[in-house]
């Protein structure tokens, strides 16, 4: 299925539609834990971004070939929120995924390719069963556990500590 093909299937009942390689999925709602570590990073990350650009939960965008998606966590940079007409066309420049236990390696992967290809600068992958952060930037990636903290991303400043993202997996 194409994009604009994509664009024109209605909303289903509960849970939302991605575009994933062409093929539509529906993705069921968000387990109330999922949602609870969701608001927490984003209430760590969204106070560096003031006047910055724009964060939200969800991030709805568009990447490169048949593809649209949400990132758990999303970043994008001020220059870049004017081009944003319903989906941001590529990645945001920071998407952070939240594991759940129904996530495979494959899948993961995949969204960070399809993302490092469309434009992200940093990805990071939020493991509380490992209680771990994997951060990939280019073509590495770190992996981060407590007592360290994430540096963020051009144009965000400072870091967060991972301690702050394993408390709120923690709940």
């Amino acid at each position: 299925m194409t994009f604009e093909e994509f664009l024109t299937l209605p909303d289903p009942p509960s849970g939302h539609l991605k575009l994933h390689h062409g093929s539509v999925i529906l993705v069921p709602p968000r387990w109330h834990r999922h949602a609870e570590i969701q608001q927490a990073l984003s209430d760590l990350l969204l106070p560096r971004t003031r006047g910055k650009g724009f964060g939200t939960l969800e991030f709805p965008f568009r990447a490169q070939g048949h593809e649209a998606w949400q990132a758990d966590v999303g970043f994008v940079r001020e220059d870049r929120r004017a081009e944003i007409t319903g989906y941001l066309m590529g990645a945001p420049d920071l998407v952070i995924e939240v594991l759940s236990p129904s996530n495979t390696v494959d899948e993961i992967n995949d969204k960070m390719d399809v993302c490092m290809t469309s434009g992200c600068r940093s990805f990071w992958v939020v493991d509380p069963k490992r209680q771990m952060v994997s951060v990939t930037e280019g073509d590495v990636t770190r992996q981060y556990r407590a007592g360290a903290s994430i540096p963020l991303p051009e144009p965000l400043e400072g870091a967060i500590p991972v301690a702050d993202i394993l408390d709120a997996t923690r709940g």
